[in-house]
């Protein structure tokens, strides 16, 4: 991701519909905080390999209703701390938009770009003029654009490192 918090480029790993908070981080590692250990069990109750395919700066492309379940932050820490860098889905569950952007996450809702995007294709998220490029397709889907105070909770890593960077 580029400094200003707008472009993103990788791999997409393709999920279907539904994916809810324990498939996203099950509840035995809630005890941890930290997101990179939290993202080494990234999804491994619903694929124990899929860990070991990401590399950072990959994105996860998934169906309806990413992010259903409990309301824990730990879902959107996983994902961080496994190295991906954005979420891109058909829709998502509310509380779960609101998670993603508190801890830095970026995620895009395009039922368009999911309906074409393969496993492994090469994606390009710019989130400030609002595209996601499929590199591999050649499709370009258009989403609403990040405002720039939301780019910025992005690149500091969270809404609260991004209000303890106006204070300083």
């Amino acid at each position: 991701m580029s400094g200003d918090g707008a472009m993103i480029e990788g791999r997409a790993h393709r999920l279907e519909d539904h994916v809810n908070t324990d498939l996203i981080i099950p509840a035995t590692y809630l005890v941890a905080s930290d997101p990179a250990e939290l993202g080494e069990h990234l999804l491994e109750g619903h694929d124990p390999e899929f860990k070991s395919r990401v590399r950072p700066g990959d994105i996860i492309v998934a169906g309806e209703n990413f992010g259903t379940g409990s309301s824990r932050e730990h879902a959107p820490l996983a994902i961080k701390g496994a190295g991906i860098a954005c979420v891109i889905a058909s829709s998502f569950a509310r509380i779960f938009f609101r998670n993603a952007i508190n801890v830095g996450l970026p995620i895009l809702e395009s039922p368009d770009a999911v309906k074409v995007t393969g496993e492994g294709d090469r994606i390009r998220v710019d989130l400030a003029a609002g595209t996601i490029e499929n590199l591999t397709t050649g499709d370009t889907f258009t989403v609403p654009a990040y405002p720039e105070f939301m780019r910025r909770i992005v690149d500091e890593g969270g809404l609260i490192k991004y209000v303890m960077s106006k204070d300083s």
